[in-house]
Formats: structure tokens, sequence, C-alpha cells
């Protein structure tokens, strides 16, 4: 897979497993797209990041066409959360194997970002996963048209975070971000918690 980053070629980013699980117990707040619509129903995405020889990665999905909900958009897996589900991990680690075919044992738990109120009524929870190469992904043909992986270095470059406005439901302004990526674009939750994401980590690159 090609990669492309607007930062340097030689750059070190310094982060490692540990590094982030640090990082991310620093408590955590709520962010928004936008009013959600009436009550927020409760969800949970995982956030993968990929520990690849080369530089860490984020593993993310595209979305199929035909979906009534969000369709050929770019994603984290995830989904509601059901009521069998022990905790929103429990949630996002059932999601991620229906969607892609990853096993709960690949994944190793480092933390969570701030939950994310959705103009379309969830509440997610971004919960942040560590996984080990190799992938042995099967992703589920009704849902996902394919996974792809993004370098974090990428992410983490507020160069890469262009700033856009549309109109809402009702004739409101609102601004959002979307992160260009070898001809996709990266916008609404997906690119509001990987902006979360950066802002945890860049201090512990800058350090």
């Amino acid at each position: 897979m090609e990669r492309r980053t607007l930062l340097s070629p030689g750059a070190k980013s310094g982060l490692t497993r540990d590094v982030i699980a640090r990082a991310l117990s620093c408590g955590s707040g709520q962010r928004s797209d936008g009013p959600p619509a009436g009550r927020l129903v409760p969800a949970a995405v995982l956030v993968p990041l990929v520990g690849r020889d080369d530089g860490i990665t984020v593993l993310l999905t595209q979305r199929t066409a035909h979906l009534a909900n969000h369709p050929s958009q770019i994603s984290f897996p995830g989904g509601r959360i059901e009521a069998a589900d022990r905790d929103p991990i429990a949630a996002a680690l059932r999601e991620t194997k229906e969607e892609i075919g990853l096993s709960a044992k690949q994944v190793a738990v480092l933390g969570c970002l701030d939950t994310y109120a959705t103009s379309t009524g969830f509440l997610v929870t971004p919960v942040v996963g560590w996984i080990d190469p190799p992938l042995d992904l099967v992703p589920d043909p009704f849902e996902v048209a394919e996974a792809f992986e993004v370098p974090l270095q990428l992410i983490l470059d507020p160069a890469n975070h262009e700033r856009h406005a549309r109109l809402g439901p009702n004739g409101e302004v609102r601004d959002y971000v979307a992160i260009p990526f070898e001809g996709r674009v990266i916008w609404g939750a997906t690119a509001g918690m990987l902006v979360n994401l950066a802002d945890v980590l860049r201090p512990c690159c800058e350090s």
C-alpha cells in the first residue's frame, strides 16, 4: 500500500504502545458533530492502531454503497451497544469481529477517547486498540466494501485536517473536518474522532 504524509520523511513520532496507553489514561470528555437528534443511542467503535515495522497505522473501513445509513462513508468498525454487551469495549470488539473478522484476542485495548455525540442521535465511545501484525481480516461483504490503513503520522499532522462547512437539516451552518488520503476523504464523526486522537497523542510527540 502506498503511504504518504506531509510530515518530513524521517520524522519520528516517539509513540509506542505504552506511550499511547498512558496518554489515553488522562481522562475524557465529550465532542459533537452538531445538535444530536433526540435521545442519544449508546454506541461504540474500535479505533485500531496497527504496529507496523515502518510506523503505526490506523485501520479504517469503507462502508458499502447500498447501506441505508452512511453509505460509502469511511468509518471505524462498530455500532450500537446491545443489551448482551458487558460495556462499550465489549460492544466495539464484538462489532469489529462481525464487520471485519478481527478477533478480540488480537486486540490489546489501550483506553478510550472522548465520547462523541453524532447529529444522527448516537453517543459513541471510541475504544482504542493495539494490533500486532499479521492481520487476518475477513470483511463482511454486506457492510464493508474495503478495509485499509492510514499512517498515524498523517493523522497527527494538523496540515492534513481540512476545515469545511455545510448546511445542517435546519439551515444552520456546521463546521467539520475532512482528512484526504489517497483519493479518499475521511470526514464526519470518524474524522472528528481522529482529530481527538491527534490532540491526545501530539503532546507525546513534542515532548
